[in-house]
């Protein structure tokens, strides 16, 4: 997830009977979270994410304290994951200056288990066990002795974005079912990229980044940079391999932008058209429209991405045991998670849940702004033939290490031999090893 301003979507069915669904489920859980340790009886709970979740976005933390006057609720958030782990890092090692609630990002839940389970409040002490989850989401969080660290939010089933306009003045097909068929493979893909930038306007790039490619094609795989027994296997693994090679060879091919992702250039490119395709975890809906804007409604169009599958992102919401306020907020992690705010969150940003309930509920939701592209039909198919995925303790560092090296291959000419030593050599500082 990541941050963008706020656009409403509605399901093209079904729309009305979700809403009303909502509405009821809002009235019934207006159950008290005031504090017995406010003066007052009131009390604020702080929250700390990096990107965006989207409740803020959507209007959730303004419903729940519609139906909890007694309690406020102020976020702050942190654009880039990485930069938002360090200081983390740096507020559990010192204690202070941590929230009440903190995101934590799939790719780094397995470290918090092995290495800082002691810095976070079980959550089953508090009513909230993720049983409602798909099983991986929630085995992902729950420590050997059963304690659970984390309530799920969203998962990232993958899928292609792409701008209609662009395939058009390139003499592409622009229907979803036939650009599904011609990219069922990262070959593919990276074929019909080559037809696009033959015929293409100069400056128009096939897709944004080198990474982006990487990132996706690899969250396919079961076993990325760790087996089942906690062995790296990033070095060796032929699917980080083949993602890598698929990743070059894109580069070579002059077929990405060469833009980091994150960054005020990639933000402005979304709105000035430098890219015509991006791997696109259901996520990243949300951020195309924040980023393109209004002016961009129509063009943007979404398909089923190779294999049809895919795991990108995907994130929790924790209890640091430094929190003052640690029943209100699991009251409020409780709320927010439950299926009828993950359908909501869907259906307004493209946050995909991961609570089987809201799930079932989201299949025939639609996007206007895609062109009422089936985007609940598309990431449940993705969401379906997705893998339950190894997390290993390092991912966030061997994941950055990769695109990072990527973005050498891109800006600098590195060759593609060097920057992997690079990636290798990074992760292993990293380490201390």
């Amino acid at each position: 997830m990541r941050p963008f301003r706020a656009h409403r979507s509605t399901a093209a069915l079904g729309a009305g009977a979700l809403a009303a669904a909502l509405l009821l489920t809002a009235c019934g859980s207006s159950g008290s979270a005031g504090s017995k340790d406010a003066a007052d009886g009131k009390v604020t709970i702080t929250v700390d994410l990096f990107g965006t979740f989207g409740f803020k976005e959507s209007g959730l933390y303004d419903e729940y304290m519609k139906l909890h006057p007694e309690v406020t609720v102020k976020q702050t958030d942190t654009q880039d994951e990485g930069q938002y782990w360090q200081a983390l890092q740096t507020k559990l090692a010192g204690g202070g200056g941590l929230a009440d609630i903190q995101g934590l990002e799939v790719g780094r839940v397995a470290g918090v288990l092995q290495k800082q389970a002691d810095k976070f409040v079980d959550l089953k002490t508090l009513g909230i066990t993720n049983e409602d989850l798909v099983a991986w989401k929630g085995a992902a969080v729950k420590t050997a002795d059963g304690k659970v660290l984390g309530a799920g939010t969203d998962i990232g089933p993958e899928a292609i974005c792409y701008r209609t306009d662009l395939f058009k003045a390139a003499g592409l097909p622009t229907d979803r079912t036939e650009l599904a068929a011609k990219w069922s493979t990262w070959q593919g893909y990276l074929d019909l990229g080559k037809q696009y930038a033959a015929k293409a306007e100069a400056g128009n790039a096939w897709t944004d980044s080198a990474a982006g490619m990487f990132t996706a094609e690899v969250g396919q795989q079961k076993v990325r940079y760790a087996d089942e027994s906690g062995k790296a296997v990033y070095d060796s693994n032929p699917g980080v391999k083949t993602a890598w090679a698929d990743a070059t060879k894109l580069v070579a091919d002059g077929l990405s932008a060469k833009l980091p992702q994150w960054t005020p250039e990639w933000n402005k490119a979304f709105s000035t058209g430098k890219f015509a395709t991006l791997s696109c975890p259901a996520w990243m809906i949300g951020y195309i429209k924040g980023q393109a804007g209004d002016a961009a409604k129509g063009k943007w169009d979404i398909a089923a991405g190779p294999g049809k599958t895919g795991n990108w992102g995907g994130s929790y919401l924790a209890v640091p045991k430094t929190s003052k306020h640690q029943k209100e907020a699991a009251e409020l992690i409780k709320w927010l998670t439950a299926k009828e705010q993950q359908a909501t969150l869907f259906t307004k940003q493209g946050s995909f849940p991961s609570s089987t309930g809201a799930q079932a509920s989201i299949k025939a939701v639609k996007d206007p702004y895609f062109n009422d592209a089936p985007i609940g039909e598309i990431f449940s198919e993705s969401a379906a033939n997705m893998p339950a995925q190894v997390l290993g303790t390092d991912d966030g560092v061997v994941g950055k290490a990769f695109t990072d090296a990527l973005g050498e291959v891109e800006r600098t000419n590195t060759a593609p031999d060097a920057a992997w030593k690079h990636a290798m050599d990074n992760i292993k500082k990293a380490n201390g090893s």
